[in-house]
């Protein structure tokens, strides 16, 4: 995070950041079966919709389809090579604190993942407040919403996280920044 001394504005970091959105970042891996297929056998689905091209609940979305939980799978960059991305957005939001704790993520599935597509995905600051907890009065509230795209740009899920940040027990005691 990017911490910041007291005072601290939300209004301003709110007016500044709220709709700020980071790059599009194209996926490594296109949508393949393979993938789908090691995926449904380790986590025991055995949906014909997933896994057979033929049955009948595959023909209903035109061939096999990717389970949604992939969508971040197929958008994302994959561990090997290591991507060089930048800094991510969500770091750059400034903040009393600088702790930070994982408070949900949640995704909504708008359209099947068909083999062949090719996902890409980019990230916008949603909202930021402030929010007291009992540990730290002016703990900050940072929820993203990072949008999957398919090859033709059109949006296939949305997923939302919210992240809680906050100072340490001795910085809120001693009112240091």
């Amino acid at each position: 995070m990017a911490k910041v001394g007291l005072p601290y504005d939300i209004d301003t970091v709110r007016d500044e950041w709220i709709g700020k959105r980071s790059d599009t970042t194209r996926g490594r891996y296109p949508v393949e079966y393979d993938a789908i297929r090691r995926h449904c056998h380790m986590v025991e689905d055995t949906n014909p919709r997933f896994l057979d091209p033929d049955s009948p609940e595959a023909q209903t979305t035109h061939g096999v389809v990717a389970p949604p939980v992939m969508v971040e799978y197929f958008a994302g960059q994959g561990v090997w090579p290591p991507s060089q991305d930048g800094p991510r957005l969500l770091t750059q939001v400034p903040t009393p604190g600088d702790r930070f704790i994982n408070m949900g993520n949640e995704l909504e599935f708008l359209q099947p993942l068909h083999i062949g597509d090719h996902l890409s995905s980019y990230v916008k600051i949603a909202d930021v407040l402030q929010k007291p907890i009992r540990l730290d009065p002016l703990a900050t509230w940072i929820v993203t919403e990072t949008h999957f795209l398919n090859q033709n740009g059109d949006e296939v899920a949305i997923g939302r996280n919210t992240l809680l940040v906050h100072r340490s027990p001795d910085e809120v005691t001693s009112g240091l920044d």
